[in-house]
């Protein structure tokens, strides 16, 4: 799948792989295109830049800061392309071109997929990745608890 893993399943040269290839595009595009307006500029790194940092990120999604700072860094030079808005704040570019944070859309992918598993729209066993609250505390029967997965048992998925 192309998806570089340690053996202690750390993650840090899939994330350098992915910024080298996101900043390596990014380059690209500020020495190739003249035109830095607020409608190329995001269309250019959505279309040729996110899919480098967005690759299988349900697998590898980065969990160490220093990873987060890594790959959110891209993004941040690409914001800074625009013309008159260099100087502006991270968060203030974001919302000016309509983007949102690397780390707001993996969690959003997080819960989607999620929601695919409980309502079964994946043929998977919904039990093998969340455990349900049946006590019927507070609130809803649909609270979920992530299992803690051992390292050292592997289970076949058909």
């Amino acid at each position: 799948m192309g998806v570089i893993m340690s053996k202690d399943l750390k993650w840090k040269k899939q994330c350098i792989a992915a910024v080298k290839k996101g900043n390596r595009v990014l380059g690209m595009i500020k020495r190739n295109f003249i035109d830095r307006s607020k409608e190329t500029i995001p269309a250019l790194y959505k279309s040729m830049v996110r899919p480098h940092l967005e690759y299988c990120i349900p697998i590898w999604s980065p969990y160490l800061m220093k990873d987060i700072k890594l790959i959110e860094g891209v993004q941040r030079r690409a914001t800074k392309l625009v013309e008159g808005i260099g100087n502006w704040s991270y968060d203030e570019r974001l919302k000016y071109l309509g983007l949102t944070r690397l780390d707001t859309r993996r969690v959003r992918s997080d819960l989607i997929e999620t929601f695919k598993i409980m309502n079964g729209l994946y043929n998977v066993n919904r039990e093998m990745f969340f455990k349900l609250d049946v006590s019927g505390r507070r609130g809803h029967n649909m609270k979920l608890f992530k299992k803690r997965f051992r390292l050292d048992v592997r289970i076949c998925l058909q």
